[in-house]
């Protein structure tokens, strides 16, 4: 099962990043109706809590800027950004960085317990597995906010 899990993050990032290919850089800046953020913030956020569940879930080094926490983190919105955020390259070079990190990943490794339980509202995670299966429901969910983006878009 371990090895499904790392296949199945595997391909989800892949999917993100060809769902990215199509779209223009200015596209990543419109924030359509509805819609509490534009496609670089989900982009974006994505990369920072990925990065993050990564190093809680495996003990991987932080590969990010600290840029990405007052730009992506949870909370933030880019009608309040005061830097510029990065570039379509910049997001879409730390989601294939990402991607290969995640070949790093062996089954063993999703059993692992955490040093401490990741606490998130009511829910409750004490294996490195139960982590990164929740980090992939997150980038799917926003995966999906993406898609629903470009089509309102249309």
């Amino acid at each position: 099962m371990g090895k499904s899990i790392i296949t199945t993050g595997k391909v989800l990032r892949q999917i993100v990043i060809g769902q990215l290919q199509g779209v223009s850089e200015d596209k990543f800046d419109i924030q359509p109706k509805g819609f509490n953020n534009t496609i670089r913030w989900n982009v974006g956020h994505m990369v920072y809590w990925m990065d993050k569940y990564l190093t809680l879930s495996f003990g991987f080094p932080c590969a990010i800027s600290p840029q990405y926490e007052v730009l992506f983190g949870s909370g933030t919105k880019p009608a309040d950004w005061t830097v510029a955020p990065l570039s379509k390259e910049e997001l879409t070079e730390m989601l294939m960085a990402q991607l290969s990190r995640l070949s790093e990943l062996t089954p063993e490794t999703l059993d692992i317990n955490l040093q401490s339980p990741f606490i998130m509202g009511p829910f409750e995670f004490t294996t490195s597995g139960e982590l990164f299966n929740f980090a992939l429901m997150h980038e799917a969910i926003h995966l999906g906010i993406i898609s629903g983006q470009l089509k309102a878009m249309q």
